[in-house]
């Protein structure tokens, strides 16, 4: 019988720009957490493998996205980040809203979607691309993205809808959008695993906020991310 190290342990790591494979690993109850609307487990932490050195990554929230008024399943999502970055500055006075904005901008974050059912890669291409255009839409009547910024970001929304394979997408299976830290000078990209990536400070941010914009995407991930950052607050240096 494999040893429990070994079954942990198990994962393959892709050269290249950080992307990478994860092998499906068993958890022990102590070790995951499961979404009570679809019975998918998440890790609590996980690491992703590549060239580099990772942070670990802690699980901050998760939940199911439903569609319709029928309240159909689609997949659930798991929220990870690196809580413990240096470069967090979380205070008491700040907003739950706050924090996770502030969380996803300035530390390395991870989306897992695992479908409740068999889907498609360009079903769920097509659902980022309605998000970040409406962010888009959203930015400019706010002021916050300027209208050289927004064009700016027309040609990385081209490369990532060229991403995603015109193939199925199986139930319980995974799809990791990893965001890695901000580092000064360079384009902050957005990976999606086994796919490739684009490169946009401004996509690569944005489509993780819009999980959490209003009520979330999920509703179910926004109040579990709430809770658990509620009284959530880095030390003082």
């Amino acid at each position: 019988m494999a040893s429990l190290a070994l079954i942990r342990s198990r994962r393959l790591a892709l050269a290249g720009l950080g992307l990478y494979v994860l092998v499906p690993r068993i958890h022990l109850d102590s070790d995951s957490v499961v979404d009570v609307d679809t019975g998918i487990e998440f890790p609590r932490t996980l690491r992703v493998p590549g060239q580099f050195k990772t942070p670990q990554l802690e699980l901050v929230g998760l939940g199911v996205r439903t569609v319709s008024f029928l309240g159909i399943k689609v997949y659930s999502v798991a929220f990870y980040a690196d809580l413990a970055s240096p470069a967090l500055r979380i205070t008491p006075a700040m907003s739950p809203d706050d924090k996770i904005e502030h969380i996803v901008r300035n530390s390395t974050c991870l989306l897992r979607i695992v479908p409740t059912r068999s889907t498609s890669y360009t079903h769920l291409r097509d659902a980022f691309l309605r998000a970040l255009q409406a962010r888009l839409v959203e930015g400019r009547k706010r002021g916050t993205l300027t209208e050289e910024e927004a064009q700016a970001v027309a040609s990385p929304m081209r490369s990532l809808k060229t991403l995603f394979p015109n193939s199925p997408l199986a139930k319980h299976a995974s799809l990791d959008l990893y965001v890695p830290a901000p580092v000064p000078g360079q384009l902050r990209p957005v990976i999606f695993r086994d796919l490739g990536s684009v490169q946009n400070n401004w996509v690569a941010t944005e489509l993780i906020l819009h999980y959490f914009a209003g009520n979330g995407a999920s509703p179910a991930l926004k109040k579990t991310t709430v809770a658990r950052l509620e009284n959530f607050e880095t030390p003082l240096s």
